[in-house]
């Protein structure tokens, strides 16, 4: 499965929720639209960016598409799965580990800004 949800060897079949290795209602529904979103584009002939890496659906779908097959677990949104902040920045904030949390949401929520600064969902 590709980080849009589809299919590799067949990119007009989307999953989500719990069939495309999710877990929890957030995340599955989040994933629902996220693949909803990607098919209409695709009918619609409209390239839909994959959502940034740092943010929480773009890190989950990153995992569920890139995990290895042999060792796979299902998987709600941690902080574990968002990329790690730079070593000089995460050694400043060592022993603050909410300071590190905010420092990943606010560099999710930059990322977030840009992507639907460029992106135009499927008609949306």
């Amino acid at each position: 499965m590709s980080p849009a949800l589809h299919l590799r060897a067949h990119p007009d079949v989307f999953f989500a929720g719990q069939i495309s290795g999710v877990e929890g209602y957030v995340e599955s529904i989040a994933t629902g639209l996220l693949a909803g979103l990607h098919a209409a584009a695709r009918v619609k002939g409209i390239e839909n960016p994959i959502v940034p890496r740092e943010t929480a659906l773009g890190s989950l779908c990153a995992y569920v598409s890139g995990a290895d097959a042999a060792n796979y677990q299902p998987a709600n949104i941690t902080f574990d799965l968002l990329p790690k902040l730079e070593e000089g920045l995460r050694l400043k904030m060592k022993h603050d580990k909410k300071a590190r949390q905010a420092e990943v949401c606010r560099r999710a929520l930059a990322a977030l800004g840009t992507y639907r600064g460029v992106t135009e969902y499927a008609g949306a």
